[in-house]
């Protein structure tokens, strides 16, 4: 009876990631569930959100806005509200590039000294579909060990790990053990689907299974796990690897972690039949659909990836019903 209900029933799902990675991947799955769950990454050091976090202990609050931007509510008033969040301050001194929703968001966390409670108040007020809430309660710093022209660098700060030139062959968090939120435990354990990517993927993807209770819990977790691959792949702090290579290197992360599923643009791959090769080693169904659009940037288009998304919800929950 309960597979019976799971399978009536819009499924339940948890996007991990950070920036515009998971804004797109939330703009999709927001087509196919309002039981949606974005958690977000609290590492930005950049822009705004470093500026921030330069005057106050707080979380960057970026990449928070940009997932509640994400699944605004489909309206006129939804809109706006998702415009003004969104709204860069020009020739304004001091504000000059803050975001408003970064300076609403963090207005609310001191007001309400939770930072969970700041966020669905944002979410409301954006009529969001589906609700963001942060990796942990502990504003975090990357630091990653990286190889340039044979020698090894250390490189601290999200921004600075993301834009390094050279071959990322370590990263660390700091603090290496964050507090997690409950509600983000709670999610985990009662997903159905839990997706990882796209996005940057030492900064954005991977930090994720480097929080030991949060991947903890979603080892244990009886979802299924599914990654998502970027449209791109060997630039910035991914130069020197592949689509397959950072498969290995997600997997490698926490071992006892099974993806069940890998979603992958055709039209990406340099090398698909070693993409099939490497999923079959992991034990993942590689599965293959167009989900981008066409442009000098690669962008996901949301109804696209939608459809990928429902196609395989769709496949796994018919495996399951026999």
């Amino acid at each position: 009876m309960a597979r019976k209900n799971r399978r009536q029933r819009a499924p339940r799902v948890v996007a991990f990631g950070g920036g515009h990675g998971l804004a797109a991947n939330l703009k999709a799955l927001r087509h196919i569930t309002q039981d949606l769950t974005a958690v977000v990454t609290v590492a930005d050091n950049g822009g705004s959100s470093g500026r921030l976090r330069e005057h106050m202990p707080v979380l960057p609050p970026g990449d928070l806005r940009m997932a509640l931007a994400a699944l605004c509510d489909d309206t006129s008033a939804g809109h706006m509200w998702r415009d003004v969040i969104q709204h860069r301050f020009e020739d304004a001194g001091e504000l000059e590039g803050h975001a408003v929703g970064n300076l609403l968001i963090v207005a609310l966390w001191q007001l309400l000294d939770d930072p969970v409670e700041g966020l669905k108040y944002v979410g409301d007020l954006l009529g969001a579909r589906g609700r963001v809430l942060p990796m942990a309660l502990d504003p975090l710093h990357i630091e990653a060990d990286v190889r340039v022209a044979g020698e090894l660098r250390k490189v601290r700060g999200q921004a600075q790990v993301a834009a390094a030139d050279g071959y990322v062959e370590e990263v660390r968090l700091l603090p290496a053990n964050p507090r997690v939120p409950q509600q983000v435990l709670d999610a985990v354990e009662r997903a159905d689907w839990l997706i990882f990517g796209p996005g940057s993927w030492f900064t954005s993807v991977l930090p994720h299974l480097m929080v030991p209770d949060l991947a903890d819990a979603v080892a244990s977790s009886c979802a299924r796990r599914m990654v998502t691959m970027n449209l791109s792949a060997g630039v910035s702090e991914a130069e020197g690897r592949n689509f397959a290579d950072l498969l290995d290197v997600l997997c490698a992360q926490r071992p006892d972690i099974r993806y069940h599923a890998l979603l992958a643009d055709p039209s990406c791959l340099a090398d698909p039949a070693l993409m099939r090769k490497r999923t079959e080693k992991h034990g993942t169904e590689l599965v293959l659909r167009s989900v981008g659009v066409s442009g000098n940037v690669p962008e996901h288009e949301p109804l696209r990836l939608a459809s990928a998304y429902r196609d395989v919800f769709d496949m796994f929950a018919r495996e399951e019903a026999h």
